[in-house]
């Protein structure tokens, strides 16, 4: 199997149980009235992070599978996942195996959250939080 591959289907694992805890707009009406809400995807690319970054609040996740802060904080966002703020992208990068995307935002911890400008620079960087620490860094 391609490790590309490998790479999406462990990351399904971990971000399915997020997405289906965020709910589908019902027409493209609702989508003008009000923001869009916050979803969940996993990393694919630098180029895909800019793209998202210019489009609105996006932050990237460093997850790591054997670490305990890491599977806790996805615990709770999967509980809490309806009180993050609205129009939030929230990027699941595996903090193992992402070391370019690392260096590129100066991570040296799993469990990490960096958010980034419209131009895809980090301009914020903490560590755990969870539902609590999205919205409060995500408000600048």
């Amino acid at each position: 199997m391609p490790s590309l591959l490998r790479r999406l289907l462990a990351a399904l694992v971990f971000v399915l149980p997020i997405l289906a805890a965020v709910p589908a707009l019902a027409d493209d009406r609702a989508a003008t009235a009000a923001p869009a809400p916050a979803q969940v995807l996993s990393f694919e690319s630098d180029a895909q992070l800019d793209a998202l970054a210019a489009r609105g609040t996006t932050v990237v996740f460093f997850y790591a599978a054997w670490c305990p802060d890491c599977r806790a904080t996805v615990t709770e966002l999967n509980a809490r996942w309806d009180k993050v703020r609205p129009g939030l992208t929230l990027v699941i990068a595996d903090y193992d195996k992402e070391t370019a995307l690392k260096a590129r935002f100066g991570v040296t911890y799993q469990d990490t959250f960096v958010l980034l400008d419209k131009a895809g620079k980090g301009v914020d960087l903490w560590n755990s939080g969870g539902v609590n620490g999205l919205n409060a860094h995500t408000s600048l």
